[in-house]
């Protein structure tokens, strides 16, 4: 399975499990490949700090009134550019790899307006770890 592939069941998974608040375990494919389960876990388990990077960059916007699969999109695409050392990848994705495999799933997956609030949420976060000022 591919990566891209993987980090799509990542999304799904945690979309899914934000939704029902069932537990991963459920939501995750049985069988789901390791890269999988390994984002989902670190995406649920940094929830709240993830949430609290987007909010700051979603001008105007909570967190709760960003939709959650757009949500689940950016959280996962944020583990890997905050956090890829807790990922269980053969070699992590540089940060421009994540967004860009996020704003692609934004324009397959959720509405028009979609891609470019999730490319600029995560192009500002990148540009603020690169200024050495993320928290």
């Amino acid at each position: 399975m591919k990566r891209s592939d993987q980090r799509r069941a990542a999304v799904f998974a945690l979309y899914q499990h934000d939704l029902t608040e069932r537990p991963l375990s459920e939501t995750l494919a049985p069988g789901a490949a390791a890269l999988t389960r390994s984002l989902a876990h670190a995406a649920a388990d940094l929830a709240p700090e993830l949430d609290a990077v987007i909010e700051r960059h979603a001008h105007g916007w909570s967190v709760e009134r960003i939709a959650p699969l757009e949500r689940s999109i950016m959280r996962v695409a944020l583990v890997e550019m905050l956090h890829g050392d807790a990922v269980e990848a053969d070699t992590p994705i540089p940060p421009e790899g994540a967004i860009d495999e996020a704003v692609e799933s934004a324009k397959e997956f959720c509405g028009a307006q979609a891609p470019g609030f999730v490319n600029g949420i995560l192009d500002a976060v990148l540009r603020e770890v690169r200024a050495g000022a993320h928290q």
